[in-house]
């Protein structure tokens, strides 16, 4: 047995580059899914599938994490939708509770407004007014302006756009993927 070394940016910047064409629609709609490894159609889902499914190719089931450390600290996650447990259907799936996840375990990267600062593979998360929460991934190619392009899903499908700075950050997240071991 050895190790293999943990996915990079770019990993996680392919993955979800993988689902722009594949995820051509947006459907927040409640779905029961399958625990652990749930998903809704890969041709359908909302900005935090495309955040969901990325980590999920590079071994790291955000249902599963997520739910198992909402369960067991539910009073430290947004109490928005008056659960009285956590709910492994949907918890990934909202945008505060991946934000509050990726703080709780030491991903969290202060918020700038420099382009520079966001790297291949971070992730980003947005207030789009209204009380709209956005989440997506920074993207290894640049616009014109030389700011990096996000992967999300904002309701069209899985796409890759010029958006980081167009709404108000919210949170900035470096995911750490831990070593894979291989037989």
């Amino acid at each position: 047995m050895f190790l293999v070394a943990a996915p990079t940016g770019m990993d996680v910047v392919d993955a979800a580059r993988s689902q722009v064409g594949v995820t051509k629609s947006y459907d927040p709609a409640y779905v029961v899914l399958k625990y652990p490894g749930g998903d809704v159609p890969k041709e359908t889902g909302v900005c935090t599938d495309v955040v969901v499914r990325a980590f999920r190719v590079l071994g790291q089931d955000l249902q599963k994490l997520v739910h198992e450390d909402m369960r067991a600290n539910f009073k430290k996650y947004p109490q928005n939708w008056k659960l009285k447990r956590a709910d492994r259907n949907i918890d990934h799936r909202r945008v505060p509770n991946l934000m509050r996840f990726f703080k709780r375990k030491g991903f969290s990267l202060k918020v700038t407004d420099s382009a520079k600062n966001y790297k291949p593979g971070d992730v980003v998360a947005w207030n789009l007014g209204g009380g709209i929460l956005h989440v997506g991934i920074v993207s290894d190619r640049i616009d014109s302006e030389k700011v990096p392009l996000i992967l999300h899903n904002i309701g069209s499908g899985a796409r890759e756009e010029s958006l980081l700075f167009d709404y108000k950050i919210i949170g900035h997240y470096r995911y750490q993927f831990p070593d894979i071991e291989d037989d």
